[in-house]
């Protein structure tokens, strides 16, 4: 018989709104001095809007007509119908939106990624930033503290678990999602504070990273080909790809969700700002993102880290750094550096650059 596993909190906490919605409805009635101000920003973008987790659809009659309204709760979409009739409702979960991608213009979010594993919501907002247009805007709120994903004895509602941001892990998390934070304003409910952020969507890539990876690549910057279509190292010239199949290290060409789910590697920039070449960075600008990869890899602590592209390491960490393993570690973890495969370094071939990811992985799996 198959071992089931523990129980997920996050099923856990559906199970309470599922059981319990009547009750919250009529306990926690919502706040709409945000929701307003938001639904005009929400306007002024124009294109459909998402209310995700809508709850008992407290915020949809202040939201854009039409709102598409989500949440992973049956019991609450009931409840948001009778509130909003016009808004169709959707069970989804938030780390997966059945949506196309650029689909909406606006997404409000408020306090709907508090439920989630604080190492899930990167992915999570990796799923906005896709199906969010380029300067789209949108709306997230979260409460600040620092907890990955806990339940607290006093909550009314036992059996719900929270994740709580620090300032810091929060900024680095949105600016690697390809978000700009436009506004943020502090707020605060009868137990705790909390932070709301209004933001524009990015032409950028957003990191697609997540707990117990095997192996975080990290390239240079994006192209903005790659921006476009929403895929690391997506341009058809380059061997990033190809060099992941040869290695064995991906099964399918040009699938960053898969490669995450399945081969535990993640994907994630120095720079987070797409450029046609990377010479147009700034080194400055490499300094700055060794740092945040730094805060990121000490809080997901990947096996190891595989730099893609020496110039880029060379600028922001050591001018005289060769090809393999560093000295330097980034948020303690060994960083491995490997050639750029952009198709413009002749030097490189598929199986050259395929030894070095397997050389990057093995450094992750032997520690």
């Amino acid at each position: 018989m198959n071992d089931p596993g523990p129980p997920d909190p996050h099923r856990a906490t559906l199970d309470v709104y599922e059981q319990r919605a009547d009750e919250w409805q009529d306990q926690r009635p919502g706040r709409l001095d945000e929701a307003v101000v938001f639904g005009r920003r929400a306007l002024d973008a124009g294109g459909p809007c998402l209310d995700l987790g809508c709850g008992p659809g407290w915020h949809l009659p202040v939201l854009p007509p039409g709102t598409v309204a989500v949440d992973g709760a049956r019991a609450m979409l009931d409840l948001s119908a009778r509130r909003a009739p016009s808004s169709p409702g959707v069970q989804a979960d938030l780390r997966a939106l059945p949506f196309r991608r650029h689909a909406f213009g606006a997404a409000w979010a408020n306090k709907s990624f508090v439920h989630l594993d604080r190492r899930l919501v990167p992915r999570a907002l990796w799923d906005l930033h896709r199906v969010v247009r380029p300067d789209g805007t949108a709306f997230v709120s979260v409460f600040l503290g620092d907890a990955e994903h806990e339940s607290y004895d006093e909550d009314p509602f036992a059996g719900r678990s929270f994740s709580l941001w620090t300032e810091e892990l929060l900024d680095a998390v949105v600016e690697g999602a390809g978000f700009d934070v436009v506004d943020r304003v502090d707020l605060e409910d009868t137990t705790k504070g909390y932070v709301g952020l209004t933001l524009r969507r990015r032409r950028a890539l957003a990191d697609l990273v997540g707990p117990g990876m095997r192996l975080l690549l990290v390239g240079l910057n994006p192209s903005l080909y790659s921006a476009d279509c929403g895929v690391g190292f997506g341009r058809p010239g380059n061997r990033a790809w190809p060099a992941l199949l040869a290695a064995g290290l991906a099964q399918v060409d040009r699938d960053p969700l898969r490669l995450l789910d399945e081969g535990r590697i993640g994907m994630t920039d120095l720079v987070k700002r797409p450029t046609a070449r990377a010479d147009q960075v700034a080194k400055d600008e490499f300094r700055r993102g060794a740092a945040r990869l730094d805060r990121l890899c000490g809080w997901l602590q990947p096996g190891a880290v595989c730099v893609l592209g020496l110039s880029g390491w060379r600028a922001a960490v050591d001018p005289k750094a060769v090809a393999g393993e560093q000295p330097v570690r980034l948020g303690g973890r060994p960083v491995y550096l490997m050639p750029n495969p952009s198709g413009l370094n002749a030097h490189e071939t598929v199986d050259s650059l395929a030894a070095h990811l397997r050389a990057a992985a093995q450094l992750g799996d032997d520690t």
